[in-house]
């Protein structure tokens, strides 16, 4: 997965695989997803993210314990 915040067109995306993106739909004003031929979810684009998003050029990542 990659996180990129362009500062020049405040976008923030996230890539969650690197493959040819096939389809894009416009799900909410300003949100993007992108989806490659099988229909899944390869990318998530968010328009004027400074606006959308607290601290777009800080990233914060957890990963979950496994319990059991």
């Amino acid at each position: 997965m990659k996180v990129i915040y362009d500062r020049e067109t405040d976008t923030l995306t996230i890539i969650f695989a690197e493959v040819p993106v096939a389809e894009s739909d416009e799900d909410k004003p300003g949100v993007i997803l992108d989806y490659d031929a099988s229909g899944n979810l390869v990318s998530l684009e968010i328009l004027d993210a400074s606006r959308r998003v607290a601290l777009p050029n800080r990233i914060e990542y957890q990963v979950t314990p496994v319990s059991g």
